[in-house]
């Protein structure tokens, strides 16, 4: 007769094998990340994108231009063997009436002058130390000086290099022309680039006493960072001709 006790094991085998692990499977969070990062993202490309039109800037500025206005009278306060100060009352071309206290000035050269012949990567610049009584310390500049009325500039630009620094230039260039303080001063400040150097005697006025220096650009540059020069035609010019540089090897 058989035993009872081996029939019942195939029904206990059944038993063990139900799906229960194959219920826990059956969770849905997929679902749930499928939808909610993509709200996400929708919303996050709508910032960026308002983001990016806000910042847009048009693709050129409009060129300076002279405006109109009307100069009702101009009076001189000082005048002085530099400059001369002008109180002009006038209709400005919004309409409003002003009084302005100008100081009127014949324009200033400024001359990058650059020894390139070893290095045109990082070149030599004829640098001026000299002392500034308005500023009350000593500054670091490069070569300017004051034009003669009707002088033309660029003729002025190589009388002022040769005379403060003995050097003449085989090659110029005008790099930019700006306004220093358009607030309250008249003078405009042409800035050549001299190059091909030749050395000479200086011949600077009697109350110039001017040291002389050929620092390399990247010292400039160092120097400018540390705030080591604080003149503002000596910043805007070796900064100006260093991105230009930079602008040829494409970097």
């Amino acid at each position: 007769m058989p035993k009872k006790v081996k029939a019942a094991k195939p029904a206990a085998k059944k038993k063990t094998k139900a799906p229960k692990p194959k219920a826990a499977k059956v969770i849905k969070p997929k679902k749930a990340r499928a939808t909610k990062p993509k709200k996400v993202k929708a919303s996050t490309k709508k910032v960026k994108a308002s983001k990016s039109k806000a910042a847009k800037t048009p693709k050129s500025l409009p060129a300076a231009v002279e405006a109109s206005e009307q100069l009702l009278s101009s009076e001189v306060v000082f005048e002085g063997p530099l400059f001369r100060v002008l109180r002009d009352r006038l209709i400005e071309p919004g309409g409003k009436e002003n009084a302005r206290d100008i100081i009127r000035h014949n324009g200033s050269v400024v001359i990058l002058a650059v020894d390139n012949t070893k290095n045109k990567r990082n070149p030599w610049i004829v640098v001026e130390r000299q002392y500034r009584h308005a500023a009350r310390q000593f500054l670091w500049e490069l070569p300017a000086g004051k034009l003669d009325a009707g002088e033309d500039a660029l003729a002025g630009a190589k009388r002022e290099l040769q005379e403060e620094t003995g050097y003449q230039a085989k090659k110029w260039k005008s790099l930019v022309e700006y306004y220093p303080s358009p607030g309250f001063l008249g003078e405009s400040m042409k800035v050549f680039l001299a190059e091909g150097l030749v050395a000479g005697d200086a011949k600077p006025e009697d109350d110039e006493q001017i040291e002389i220096r050929l620092v390399k650009l990247a010292d400039v540059i160092k120097m400018i960072d540390k705030g080591a020069i604080l003149d503002g035609k000596t910043l805007s010019s070796v900064l100006l001709y260093a991105r230009k540089i930079a602008g040829k090897r494409k970097l």
